[in-house]
């Protein structure tokens, strides 16, 4: 593919010909015991992340906008590299996310899922700006400058793929890389 029909798709997902949902996260979500809207594209409210305090372990709770529960972040101490788990509300793993071992360029991060295909995702993570795939193919694209909201980024996720996962691994990822919130 040329770079220009790489513009040209670039352009296209822009404008939402991709079918991909876009939604707007804030930057430094993870402040235990506060609570967070993720809105989509149009300002509404589509996820709530519930910032559970008084726990072991720091715990973020996605849930839906009636409040039931989606998915819990819990990040895993002792452990050779980082790693964040998310779980169902059953308390059962959906994903595994880890700090890849050797990052030479970009950061590197891979994500187990338990019933699905495993991810991986690279760029500038501290930077809100990497890429999630499946192999070769993009799952999800973060990036800071669809909105210009200040402290805020953008999560955008690929027709057919569960937004709340992908929502889930953006927020571990927040988590693991900035730790001194």
């Amino acid at each position: 593919m040329g770079l220009r029909d790489r513009r040209q798709e670039r352009r296209e997902e822009r404008r939402g010909d991709s079918g991909a949902a876009r939604y707007q996260m804030r930057q430094k979500l993870v402040s235990i015991g506060d609570d967070y809207w993720i809105e989509d594209e149009n300002g509404n409210r589509a996820y709530k992340i519930n910032g559970k305090a008084l726990r072991i372990r720091d715990t973020l709770v996605f849930e839906d906008p009636s409040g039931q529960e989606l998915l819990k972040i819990q990040e895993r101490a002792l452990r050779v590299r980082d790693t964040i788990e998310i779980e169902d509300s059953a308390g059962h793993t959906v994903a595994t996310v880890k700090k890849a071992m050797i990052t030479p360029l970009r950061e590197r991060f891979d994500v187990h899922v338990e019933d699905g295909p495993d991810l991986d995702v690279q760029g500038n993570i501290v930077d809100h700006e990497y890429r999630i795939s499946q192999g070769d193919t993009k799952v999800g694209e973060i990036s800071k400058q669809w909105f210009r909201v200040a402290d805020t980024y953008g999560v955008e996720v690929a027709q057919g793929q569960d937004p709340v996962l992908i929502l889930a691994v953006a927020a571990a990822l927040d988590t693991m890389t900035h730790k001194t919130r």
